[in-house]
């Protein structure tokens, strides 16, 4: 064997070693069930979403895909699982907006959303909605803000976590109404609903999906919604920006990520399932028919965005003096 000869099979059995350690695009759908993991509990708004687009990945796909329900802290215990996770494609993770962007300015979590998370793709968006049990006695925010201030510190409200979406969006409604409430924060939104009807707490920035069976029977009372404008199925309930505060906004997101240490080739094929997807007619009447709102992006797009809600709230968490406690 000459030395031409002797360096192009040396090269060649480097280049099968570094393969041998790692997935690449031809390992994809994964040889085993993928988990899809959710960090609050079955009944929300993520689990909702979660099990539509798992069901249809499965079939897109030819892998049966496993929607497996990790709530607590937030988010942070399903975050915290996938980010030390197997790299081999088998798990992804329904991330929200909580864990990947607010929760690392409010409590020390042991993961780099940045770092030990790679992106994939947006999943969903959606507003929040203000709801308060029917015994409070109030119809509108105006009245809501008017009795938070005669009983300063009296008025509660539920959050799937401290650091989640819903709890954000409670702490800059008293920031920018000037009120005091009291965060109480439960493992998901179902839990946090059922305290609710219960008459056991006054208020919950809620998930949609979740809330509006219970407000088309009249069990709770909408005052307003947090996006700029007025969903699509809630025509009647004002946003919270035209009820007195101009250009609040609180949307909550899901965006779908992965073991930071998962190879690109397999990112980018787990990012053509997903958009493909989410960009299916039959997922989409179904999500919005949640109140779901389909996200798609690139990796690059996913990556930019988090950047920028990061910063977003990051800065509201430190104005508000904001911690776990």
């Amino acid at each position: 064997m000459n030395k031409r000869q002797l360096l192009r099979a040396t090269t060649l059995a480097v280049a099968a070693l570094g393969l041998a350690g790692h997935a690449t695009a031809q390992d994809f759908p994964p040889k085993k069930a993928v988990t899809l993991v959710v960090g609050f509990a079955a009944g929300g708004a993520a689990d909702s979403a979660a099990r539509l687009i798992a069901k249809k990945l499965g079939e897109d796909i030819g892998q049966t895909v496993v929607v497996d329900n990790r709530g607590g802290a937030g988010g942070n215990i399903a975050h915290q699982q996938v980010a030390n996770g197997p790299v081999d494609g088998s798990m992804l993770l329904f991330g929200s907006i909580g864990p990947l962007t607010i929760a690392p300015h409010v409590m020390k979590v042991n993961y780099d959303p940045f770092k030990d998370l790679a992106a994939v793709s947006g999943g969903v968006n959606f507003p929040n909605v203000l709801v308060v049990r029917k015994g409070l006695g109030v119809k509108t925010l105006a009245e809501f803000v008017a009795l938070a201030k005669k009983k300063p510190g009296s008025i509660d409200f539920a959050s799937t976590g401290a650091g989640s979406a819903s709890h954000l969006a409670g702490e800059l409604f008293a920031q920018r109404a000037g009120i005091d409430m009291v965060h109480i924060p439960y493992k998901g939104g179902a839990p946090a609903l059922q305290d609710l009807l219960g008459e056991r707490i006054a208020s919950y920035f809620s998930a949609p999906p979740t809330a509006l069976p219970h407000i088309e029977a009249g069990s709770l009372i909408p005052l307003a919604t947090t996006g700029l404008t007025r969903p699509s199925y809630m025509p009647n309930v004002p946003t919270v920006a035209e009820s007195g505060f101009p250009g609040f906004e609180a949307l909550n997101w899901y965006a779908f990520v992965a073991p930071g240490k998962t190879p690109v080739a397999v990112l980018e094929r787990w990012n053509r399932a997903i958009v493909k997807v989410l960009a299916d007619p039959g997922v989409k009447d179904a999500l919005n028919k949640h109140g779901l709102t389909p996200q798609p992006t690139t990796r690059a797009e996913l990556t930019e965005f988090m950047k920028k809600e990061d910063a977003k709230w990051g800065a509201i968490v430190r104005e508000r003096k904001i911690t776990a406690n």
